[in-house]
């Protein structure tokens, strides 16, 4: 097929749409949700699509996204809520730390963070890993980017790489990727890129970066964590609660590869492993677990589920306004001109989806609105090349909005502001982490592209 004039409008306007989004959040603080509204007029007006056009395909895409990403977004914040209140979280990090000696700690805090980050957001993680991350440091005498950095890293992984994270769910949506197999070969890609990212450069960088976090802020801290005591849930238990959705959508995923259609092996596992139920049942089974076997009233319970999703109320409407936006892109035809392009430039859609999420990062701070700018775009792109494996082009999404977090992200003056760190120190550390991640795990998202 010959490039046309008309390609090269949609793509003008898609860029300029971009653009718009960009400037809106950069420039003038605009929030992402109302941006990514006003994108999608700019590029379905722009690109003749008619406002009546423009509106049904927006709606249509913004109903469609959180009919199915929303519901998981909010079971998955239920959980973290439950998790985190009843002392789960707690038990999890008192078990793995007293069991390591000072040479493992590294390992020890990336481990805490990958489990407990399993149905935390981010932004939650954090603030419940930071006492820890003071309080083992103190108790160790040992540097806090040695033990930071490798629980920072565990947490971004899961965020970028696993669902049920927002950021995972929203490229699956837009892609029509299976969950289950998004799961698998991301724990695959994960737990190297934790290594490396984590343990091992933040061993490496804690021999040249010695900040002092301050001292109001450690104090603080590490008397609230030393504080925290009750009726808290056991290891296993935790462990069990946590990892139940993860078993069962892995369960499916395996499944649905080596056994037949009509197994009764698979005929149990696919609607248990379905991630609506999968994390319905850890939600429920969490009620018990972290909740009235902890001594909870019904009415403290249900007080706790109902502050859990107060936070998310943006975020899920940011992820619903990126699908308002891919299905826009969708109906102007965005996905033939970029074939085109894509098959021009022989590059491939797993790195093609890489990059626009890498530019959108580095733009906007933001990984959450790097993932659903580049899911939309690379959407329409599928039905030009119907040998992508959409679960590993999630994940290179993903990876690829984790790039150099710098001064134009929230988390980046997070980090400075709690270690205690210059402007130069916080880019060696954090954003040299988060660089990392994005490089190392794209490495392996290829390299397993070439074998599945």
């Amino acid at each position: 097929m010959n490039w046309t004039l008309h390609d090269t409008a949609l793509v003008i306007w898609t860029l300029v749409a971009i653009a718009v989004i960009v400037v809106l959040i950069t420039r003038y603080k605009i929030h992402p949700f109302l941006s990514l509204i006003l994108g999608s007029a700019v590029v379905g007006l722009g690109a003749g699509l008619g406002a009546a056009k423009t509106i049904s395909s927006f709606e249509s895409g913004f109903g469609s996204t959180l009919g199915g990403v929303g519901i998981l977004v909010a079971l998955g914040t239920i959980l973290g809520k439950l998790l985190a209140d009843s002392g789960g979280a707690d038990q999890v990090v008192d078990t793995i730390v007293s069991r390591s000696g000072r040479a493992r700690l590294p390992w020890a805090m990336a481990l805490i963070a990958m489990i407990i980050g399993i149905p935390l957001f981010f932004e939650v993680g954090v603030v419940l890993l930071i006492p820890v991350i003071f309080l083992v440091a103190r108790r160790a005498q040992d540097s806090i980017v040695r033990v930071g950095i490798p629980a920072l890293a565990g947490l971004s992984v899961m965020h970028g790489l696993v669902p049920p994270h927002p950021g995972p769910l929203i490229a699956i949506s837009a892609l029509h990727a299976d969950l289950g197999q998004t799961l698998l070969y991301g724990l695959i890609v994960a737990i190297p890129t934790v290594v490396v990212a984590g343990p091992l450069y933040g061993i490496w960088v804690a021999r040249f970066v010695h900040p002092v976090p301050p001292q109001r802020l450690v104090a603080q801290f590490s008397g609230e964590r030393e504080q925290r005591t009750g009726n808290r849930p056991s290891f296993a238990l935790t462990l069990f609660t946590v990892l139940l959705p993860v078993v069962l959508m892995l369960g499916r995923a395996i499944a649905d590869i080596t056994a037949a259609q009509g197994n009764p092996v698979r005929t149990v596992l696919d609607p248990l492993g379905d991630p609506f139920v999968a994390l319905l049942l850890a939600v429920l089974v969490a009620l018990f677990t972290f909740g009235y076997l902890r001594g909870f009233t019904r009415s403290q319970v249900g007080d706790l589920v109902g502050a859990s999703l107060l936070p998310i109320a943006g975020i899920i409407f940011i992820i619903g306004a990126g699908g308002g936006f891919k299905q826009t892109l969708v109906a102007i035809g965005i996905g033939d001109a970029i074939g085109k392009a894509a098959a021009a430039s022989g590059i491939s859609a797993l790195l093609l989806g890489w990059l626009i999420a890498v530019g959108i990062r580095l733009a906007t701070g933001s990984a959450t609105v790097a993932t659903v700018t580049a899911a939309g775009l690379m959407a329409p792109l599928l039905a030009q090349l119907p040998g992508t494996n959409t679960a590993l082009l999630a994940l290179a999404i993903g990876s690829g909005s984790l790039f150099l977090s710098h001064v134009n992200d929230a988390g980046f003056w997070l980090v400075k502001e709690y270690f205690g760190m210059t402007v130069g120190e916080t880019f060696k550390t954090w954003s040299a982490m988060e660089t990392i991640i994005s490089v190392v795990s794209i490495v392996l998202i290829l390299l397993l592209g070439a074998f599945v």
